[in-house]
């Protein structure tokens, strides 16, 4: 009797393993979505994380597609030297399967073997058999070779940085002094930031309740609020978050609601305001007493904005309508204050979203200036006499940052800036507003936070 009971127990063994997703394959299928056909990369590695359940084997996924697209252009390159003729359009899954292998055995502590023969494995899976021995042959090669091809490769900033040319230019102009420190952090995880919800907590009690759970966190030097975590988690299992306790947000980010201080009965503008982390660290600013109008044009990302105030219990007029044209939204009432989170390159927050380096362009900047100055002039006229408008981007280029507001000060004669006395940042080099670079400051890691940029305008 017990050899059939044996045998059934290992045919549901191996049915039940074929029935679990292939990590390296899920991760080479977010990868093409996102070089390939061009999608957001926070769109499509949900999509691909929901195919599997394991905690352990989603870590795995993130880590090879995060790694793989943030070091694209240097994996590129090594591929480059080992390929004797290019692939065809119509094998891109066969060259990026060769970077996810390539990541494996450069930046991850998998075994050498298993990086080449799990990698090789795929080509079956992609019908594509052919390509076995080409993939075994590049990724052993690399193996053999690897110290003399990465000498060659790291020649060129833009493939030892893995940053497209255009943006290392436009960061050793702006930031001489800086400009490796920036293109090193943008290839480093960022942290995971809480913001205690005062509302529900103090920062002291959510910091407790984590040391209980085990949880390495500190209070971070920059945000009242602000709780940096020693690692990455599940947050949706920290304790309070179901009940509103905290929100995530970068220290970074959480700066706008310190700056523009929304007091009870104040209207404030919150000008593209989805997913909603700043209209709602505004809303918990002023006790949930302040009239927060959040303004959204994209009808998509009005749901996410409205989950994000419902789950922390707090209520804000919520209308689709385009910053850059108040006619349709606007009903002639002037408003005490207006957070402008402009749209913009997201170069200061590449870390996170290391796509952006591949999805932006040099020939984006000047419309992204463009639209920036026509939100910027149409929401000028919304703003009551004595009324501070906050203009923030998640950018390191001057030309969407204190560039833009020199401009814009130079010509409205009743707008001047109220100069931001702050710990964190750099002064740009016109002296308006503040930058904040990505990465640590003063090499103290409570520091450590998104590239932004911040300035505040009183209307006189």
């Amino acid at each position: 009797m017990i050899l059939p009971k044996l045998v059934i127990w290992l045919v549901s063994l191996l049915s039940n393993q074929a029935n679990i997703p292939n990590s390296r394959f899920i991760a080479l299928k977010i990868c093409l979505n996102v070089i390939e056909h061009g999608r957001s990369l926070s769109q499509v590695l949900g999509e691909g994380l929901a195919k599997c359940d394991d905690k352990r084997q989603r870590a795995f996924i993130q880590n090879l597609v995060l790694g793989t697209l943030r070091w694209q252009l240097r994996l590129e390159a090594i591929r480059g030297l080992l390929v004797k003729k290019p692939l065809k359009a119509k094998d891109e899954d066969i060259n990026q399967l060769v970077l996810l292998g390539l990541y494996q055995i450069l930046y991850m502590d998998t075994a050498e073997h298993a990086a080449v023969s799990e990698t090789v494995a795929l080509t079956k899976k992609l019908n594509k058999i052919w390509a076995k021995g080409l993939v075994n042959g590049i990724l052993r090669n690399f193996l053999r070779e690897q110290q003399n091809i990465l000498a060659k490769v790291d020649i060129k900033p833009a493939h030892k940085y893995s940053h497209p040319q255009w943006f290392i230019k436009a960061m050793r102009i702006n930031y001489p002094q800086k400009w490796q420190d920036i293109l090193i952090a943008n290839n480093l995880p960022a942290p995971i930031i809480l913001r205690t919800n005062k509302m529900f907590q103090s920062r002291d009690e959510l910091l407790s309740l984590l040391i209980e759970q085990k949880i390495a966190a500190t209070a971070h030097m920059y945000c009242p609020e602000g709780i940096q975590l020693a690692k990455s988690t599940d947050i949706s299992k920290l304790p309070t978050f179901e009940v509103g306790g905290f929100s995530v947000q970068d220290a970074a980010a959480q700066q706008a609601a310190k700056i523009l201080q929304p007091q009870e009965n104040e209207l404030i503008l919150d000008a593209c305001a989805a997913p909603g982390g700043k209209i709602c660290h505004l809303l918990e600013y002023s006790n949930n007493k302040a009239k927060l109008f959040a303004l959204e044009k994209d009808p998509s990302r009005i749901e996410r904005l409205s989950a994000n105030l419902d789950r922390l219990c707090l209520t804000a007029e919520v209308k689709i309508g385009d910053a850059s044209s108040s006619a349709d939204w606007w009903n002639s009432k002037q408003f005490d204050k207006i957070l402008l989170d402009a749209p913009c390159s997201a170069t200061g927050i590449i870390r996170r979203h290391p796509d952006i380096k591949w999805h932006r362009t040099e020939k984006d900047i000047n419309s992204l200036v463009e639209l920036q100055a026509t939100i910027l002039n149409a929401l000028w006229a919304t703003l009551k006499i004595g009324g501070k408008l906050l203009y923030a981007t998640c950018s390191v280029l001057p030309a969407e940052n204190s560039e833009q507001l020199k401009i814009f000060i130079d010509k409205t004669i009743d707008a001047r800036e109220i100069p931001l006395q702050v710990g964190w940042g750099i002064k740009p080099k016109n002296n308006i507003g503040r930058q904040i670079l990505p990465g640590k400051q003063n090499d103290n890691i409570s520091s450590n936070m998104d590239g932004f940029y911040y300035c505040l305008l009183e209307k006189i």
